[in-house]
């Protein structure tokens, strides 16, 4: 089971390095004896330092790195690496290496100290607005069905084999990713399965890693607070289709932005698409939707084809899941064997991806991860299909996050669902009501009669949703997921969404 708090996952026995050889290796600035002095890992995390570490002191928006050094120092670490407006605060003993760009030179650097370029897994990377955890869980799922030892980081977990650990962030930072890897190496992992997020692309979390396979899923408004238009914000995402970050890609090109990725790739890509009216390599058709299932056909432009059948609602699923075969493809297997193993069963959970978490006789619940306007469409368009009855959204938008795009996902949620509970989602530092009051503005203009009601805290606002259904309708609660926390203040406390459903469904006298 996934830890309550994160945790950062290294290697149990890692193997020192002089490092004298790190120094040579990429001919940094040092001013110190380096005889005898050996590192076993890296962090830029001064809370996280182990004897015999570096210690990454990087300049930050607020603060700089270099003022927690000396507490990294007295839980045992042995060098720090900064910039030169770092090494002008410290005074120590230590080797201090000095770098211009010490973000830049973090994955390098730990790629050396954990020495992930050795007998490194397969690596299949994923990056995409939506879509990413649900095609890594699938992809690693399969993975694992071919006999493969798997490792896994994603938004909701990292798997090192059958151990499982709560995330942090999409992608770990770049010495957490490295230390991760060895760890997945020292396990036997013979296949990692990674998302990759603008921000690592543009942060250098993934430098030192080259992928085998990479894959987009789309494009769509989201973190645009970050990269102020929807054209810089593709930029950082094309830079995965190079060759020093990957060898072959998947494409979806169901949106324009994946026909400019196919266009703009570097790397040989092979494309996919759901829309009849597109040219791609291989074609999506799907042909049954369940409560429970999706079955579809995939087809290439030689014509060959298999069915399949995944447990999962949606017709994006069923994109999702033909990109994680095509990564396969891709990567030397043979699409019959993917299918046979398909059929003997897919792993049938996605920890908060269209979730149910309600029983028979009542209405259905279901939690989603999802938390921008694309992914609110897709998700409703997928329930509106197997919902006999109502379909109610309860929501939030989360705080100091995206605010362009709080309307729009009103607005979404209102055209798209019979009514609509607007309450909070992880409103961090921000006022919460404020945030309640955009997302109604874009739900009340586009509702119509339909109801719109605000309620808060999220214990209420289930409730609320409950008391508008009956047998045959749906409830979709989006944002939260199977995340186990909420961020209120900017502090976080114990909170899970899934467990909160239920027990309002008991109360409610459903089952």
């Amino acid at each position: 089971m996934a830890g309550v708090t994160p945790r950062i996952l290294r290697p149990e026995h890692p193997a020192p390095r002089p490092i004298a050889g790190l120094v040579d290796e990429f001919d940094l600035q040092v001013d110190a004896d380096l005889d005898g002095v050996e590192v076993t890992g890296i962090t830029i995390d001064s809370s996280d330092v182990q004897p015999g570490d570096i210690f990454a002191a990087l300049p930050g928006a607020h603060r700089h790195g270099a003022e927690f050094a000396a507490a990294a120092l007295e839980r045992g670490a042995v060098a720090v690496v900064t910039d030169p407006a770092g090494a002008a605060m410290l005074d120590t003993d230590v080797p201090v290496i000095v770098v211009d760009e010490p973000r830049a030179a973090l994955g390098e650097i730990a790629a050396w100290v954990y020495r992930t370029d050795e007998q490194p897994p397969k690596l299949f990377g994923i990056t995409g607005t939506n879509g990413k955890t649900s095609t890594a869980f699938m992809l690693e799922g399969l993975l694992a069905d071919l006999g493969f030892v798997t490792g896994l980081s994603t938004t909701a977990e990292r798997h090192v084999g059958d151990l499982v650990v709560t995330s942090k962030l999409t992608t770990p930072e770049a010495s957490e990713l490295h230390a991760l890897l060895a760890r997945m190496r020292e396990a036997g992992v013979r296949a990692a399965v990674l998302e990759v997020s603008a921000q690592a692309l543009e942060r250098h979390r993934i430098d030192g890693v080259v992928f085998d396979v990479v894959a987009f899923t789309n494009l769509s408004h989201d973190h645009l607070d970050d990269y102020g238009s929807m054209d810089a914000y593709f930029d950082v995402k094309l830079e995965l289709f190079t060759p020093d970050r990957a060898e072959r890609g998947v494409v979806c090109v169901d949106t324009d932005w994946g026909v400019k990725v196919a266009e703009r790739s570097r790397i040989p890509v092979t494309t996919v698409t759901s829309d009849p009216d597109r040219s791609a390599d291989w074609h999506v058709d799907i042909w049954e939707e369940t409560a429970v299932s999706t079955s579809f056909t995939l087809t290439g432009i030689d014509g060959g084809a298999i069915e399949v059948q995944i447990p999962f609602i949606g017709r994006h699923m069923a994109v999702d899941a033909a990109i994680a075969i095509l990564m396969l493809v891709e990567d030397g297997f043979e699409i019959e064997g993917v299918a046979e193993v398909i059929d003997r069963g897919m792993r049938a959970t996605l920890p908060g991806r269209i979730e149910r978490v309600s029983g028979d006789g009542g209405p259905s619940v279901f939690v989603d991860y999802g938390h921008s306007p694309d992914a609110f469409a897709q998700t409703l368009q997928a329930l509106r299909r197997v919902t006999e009855g109502r379909l109610v959204m309860l929501f939030g938008a989360d705080g100091d996050r995206d605010t362009t795009k709080r309307a729009e996902m009103g607005r979404i949620a209102a055209e798209l669902a019979d009514a609509v509970v607007v309450t909070d989602f992880n409103p961090r530092t921000e006022d919460a009501a404020s945030i309640r009051a955009q997302v109604l503005e874009g739900a009340r203009a586009a509702a119509g009669d339909k109801p719109v009601i605000e309620s808060s805290p999220e214990e209420d606002a289930i409730r609320a949703a409950l008391a508008l259904v009956g047998p045959g309708d749906t409830v979709l609660w989006a944002g939260p997921g199977d995340a186990d926390y909420r961020d209120v203040a900017g502090r976080r406390e114990p909170f899970v969404a899934r467990d909160e459903a239920r027990l309002a469904l008991h109360e409610a006298g459903w089952n």
